[in-house]
């Protein structure tokens, strides 16, 4: 799935035995970026509606940035990095 062979960045060796493994580098940047996208879209609901802001639409406002900006940071972690490569997830990826 990732798309640095395509884009002609890969030359398709294996990473090194000591890197982080694909699912837990897009775990991490996932929990990373949910905090930073609820609290981002928090500020924007508050910016937005101003002194018309109520506690369920800034909770909701939260959630959806938390969703977008979790998952769109690990589809771009799966795509672009190099530990997503598909002969670094069939070598470092299998549960054990």
């Amino acid at each position: 799935m990732a798309l640095r062979r395509l884009c002609g960045f890969s030359d398709g060796e294996l990473m090194r035995s000591d890197c982080k493994p694909c699912t837990r580098l897009m775990r991490q940047t996932a929990g990373i970026f949910t905090v930073g996208g609820g609290l981002g879209f928090w500020v924007l609901c508050r910016l937005h509606y101003g002194p018309r802001i109520t506690v369920p639409r800034s909770l909701r406002w939260a959630a959806c940035g938390a969703v977008s900006a979790s998952s769109s940071t690990a589809l771009l972690v799966r795509l672009f990095s190099p530990e997503c490569e598909p002969q670094n997830i069939a070598a470092y990826d299998t549960k054990k």
